[in-house]
């Protein structure tokens, strides 16, 4: 299963935590800036996890 890899685990959440990220710092401002960021890294920490606890299913 493609899941059992860590690094497409990995690549998936950098990918979607880069694309929050950069979403953020061009069209976002303030607050809503900061929540996006906040966000994008929680992204990046936590969706390799989950990831896993999917492929061992």
């Amino acid at each position: 299963m493609v899941l059992d890899n860590p690094a497409i685990r990995w690549g998936y959440s950098i990918a979607s935590g880069t694309t929050i990220a950069a979403l953020a710092v061009f069209m976002l401002d303030g607050t809503a800036q900061l929540v996006a960021l906040g966000i994008a890294v929680l992204d990046i920490v936590v969706t390799p996890q989950i990831l896993k606890r999917a492929a061992d299913q």
